[in-house]
């Protein structure tokens, strides 16, 4: 999971930032929105043993999220 936030090139715009938001900026943040949604939706699929084994439990899912923003 985290290896797509740290694999996904950074959009500076199609134009760079002279021009402020642009169509990449757009998709940009779309794609970083839809790696947090599913990001929750797999840890939320995970049983409660699961989640143990990596050190969380169903209250700390969002704070997770929360973290990668």
């Amino acid at each position: 999971m985290a290896f797509f936030a740290s694999a996904r090139p950074v959009a500076d715009g199609v134009f760079g930032r002279s021009l402020g938001f642009s169509v990449a900026d757009f998709f940009a943040r779309f794609a970083a929105w839809n790696d947090l949604r599913v990001t929750r939706r797999e840890l939320g699929k995970l049983t409660d043993r699961e989640l143990d084994d990596i050190g969380l439990c169903r209250g700390d899912i969002d704070g997770v999220i929360n973290a990668l923003r």
